[in-house]
């Protein structure tokens, strides 16, 4: 057994429970991979592929790839065509959405999924090209809800190993050299670039600032969480607390109200709002959010209300 499946299938069982487990399948080789290692574990798996229509040969592929699963005796293998918008999002979107389907009409309780260290690192330096805060450097997460990332441990390079020495042909997607797009950039050029100046060593490095910058992410959540219970959107409070808790505070509580998209931008209005990190602003509201949620000072808290509605926090 070669090191990198070895790894894999430790991974695997890391992450499994007792009954059914999907896995998503594209038929590329990381997803391969995943589906060639969870067949050798005595566990049971399923395979859910989707085809999102976005090459020309897109039901040819996912054929293939439930093909592929078949042969590896995973059971069931669920197969899904959706209707996209022709770009990343909302494929993903119309992904996930099936994912959660096949999780209900299976019942199983976790769907792995392939993501590799590269591209850990590809989504660390994503972020940092959009000066984003901690949580977006914490990068793609091992676990989320019922999703399991068991791969980020492992390179590119492993998981087509994987498949070259189980003899399966993987599908290499065309659109992943498309440079138009900016992760394609970073994998084509950008991070062959900083490796050949840096040292072959900057993925596991940048995985690594990913991992650290997670365990910060979730401690200053959870202490926020903790202080939004005990305090709600006092502004006494509020001020007795570091600015980054403070403003993951706020940014909860709009999210809990039924605020959408509350990036960098909008946080900081809040916070101008509140007076927390800079000054308070003159004006007592409103912050527009997405939603139809509008924020406002009154006297010593900050409420959330909905257009039409009264006070929602």
């Amino acid at each position: 057994m070669s090191q990198a499946l070895f790894a894999a299938r430790s991974a695997i069982s890391r992450v499994t429970g007792p009954g059914l487990t999907l896995i998503g399948v594209s038929g590329g080789a990381d997803s391969l991979a995943l589906a060639i290692a969870a067949a050798t574990l005595p566990d049971r798996f399923g395979a859910v592929i989707v085809d999102h229509g976005l090459q020309s040969d897109s039901a040819g592929v996912a054929q293939r790839a439930a093909e592929q699963c078949r042969e590896l005796e995973l059971e069931p293998v669920l197969t899904y065509r959706v209707q996209t918008s022709n770009d990343e999002a909302s494929a993903r979107t119309a992904r996930y959405e099936k994912f959660e389907q096949a999780l209900t009409d299976t019942g199983a309780q976790n769907l792995l999924l392939a993501h590799t260290r590269d591209d850990q690192a590809e989504q660390v330096l994503l972020g940092l090209l959009r000066g984003s805060g901690t949580r977006s450097l914490a990068g793609i997460p091992a676990e989320r809800g019922p999703y399991r990332r068991p791969l980020l441990e492992l390179t590119r390079k492993q998981t087509e190993e994987i498949c070259e020495q189980a003899n399966m042909v993987y599908w290499q997607d065309p659109s992943n050299t498309d440079t138009s797009y900016r992760r394609n950039q970073i994998r084509h050029e950008i991070l062959p670039f900083l490796r050949s100046q840096l040292g072959e060593h900057l993925p596991e490095a940048l995985a690594r600032t990913a991992t650290l910058a997670a365990a910060d992410a979730d401690a200053l959540d959870l202490w926020a969480q903790q202080a939004t219970e005990a305090h709600g959107l006092n502004l006494s409070e509020l001020s007795k607390l570091p600015v980054a808790v403070a403003s993951r505070v706020l940014r909860l509580c709009a999210i809990e109200a039924g605020a959408k998209n509350v990036g960098h931008e909008r946080t900081q209005a809040l916070c101008a709002l509140a007076g927390i990190g800079v000054p308070k602003s003159k004006s007592a509201g409103p912050v527009q959010l997405d939603g139809k949620i509008s924020a406002f000072r009154q006297r010593s808290v900050i409420v959330f209300t909905r257009t039409g509605s009264t006070t929602v926090h």
